[in-house]
């Protein structure tokens, strides 16, 4: 599984400077997660994640509190969640999610990108049963088993766990995100972690090649453009 994690990390990375709108995004994001679920990060543990991977991409500080500040009054804009999925250029599996104060507008949009770059959007669950849902958290150390004993004991699902390099990543259903994050802190304080997400994982990864590798960044670049995608997830290999 971790391979294809950085599998796919490392071939968006190639399309991450197209994402100019990020401090937006950032805002959008935080502010629909406060909603829900309070604006104390101590309180709010996805929260507290989302706000240390804005600070990680360097999202200044006055964002993140103009967010949070919204998000403590009453009424504000009513986002919602939106996913779509298809078949991108050379076949790649697609998952695009979104938040929205109008799906219309936003299906028209991610429709149009696909349509443009001669891909095709399906139906709901047209690909995702090919990602797993998960929750991913890697931190620093070497103590693996250390690591799998704390998880255990807060009876928390482990997917997956490796150690590459002094990096210890840990897979989990993405429900028990909350709970595996808690039980890492609990066992051993504040930790910084290097990954702190809920990621659609490939299963498989398809090679891009040919035509197909330009038609599929340009195809990145035109969702990343749009103000209501926040996260694009497939299973694409971009040559290096």
């Amino acid at each position: 599984m971790g391979r294809a994690f950085q599998n796919r990390k490392e071939s968006m990375a190639k399309t991450a400077d197209a994402k100019t709108k990020v401090y937006s995004k950032y805002g959008r994001e935080i502010y629909v997660v406060a909603k829900q679920g309070g604006t104390d990060p101590a309180g709010n543990l996805s929260l507290r994640g989302l706000i240390e991977r804005a600070k990680k991409d360097q999202v200044p500080s006055h964002v993140i509190d103009k967010a949070l500040d919204k998000a403590s009054g009453v009424g504000g804009e009513d986002f919602s969640a939106a996913r779509y999925e298809g078949f991108g250029p050379g076949n790649a599996m697609v998952i695009v999610d979104c938040l929205t104060d109008n799906p219309n507008r936003t299906f028209g949009d991610v429709r149009g990108c696909f349509t443009k770059t001669k891909s095709k959007i399906g139906t709901p669950g047209s690909v995702s049963h090919m990602f797993d849902h998960c929750a991913i958290l890697a931190l620093h150390g070497d103590d693996e088993e250390a690591v799998l004993e704390a998880l255990m004991e807060a009876d928390v699902d482990v997917t997956d766990i490796e150690n590459e390099e002094g990096l210890i990543t840990v897979f989990a259903p993405h429900t028990e995100y909350a709970k595996a994050k808690q039980a890492l802190i609990d066992a051993f304080g504040e930790l910084d972690f290097e990954i702190d997400e809920i990621q659609f994982v490939p299963q498989t990864t398809a090679p891009i090649e040919g035509d197909d590798v330009a038609m599929f960044e340009k195809f990145i670049d035109m969702l990343n453009e749009l103000d209501d995608v926040q996260n694009i997830f497939h299973n694409a290999e971009l040559p290096r």
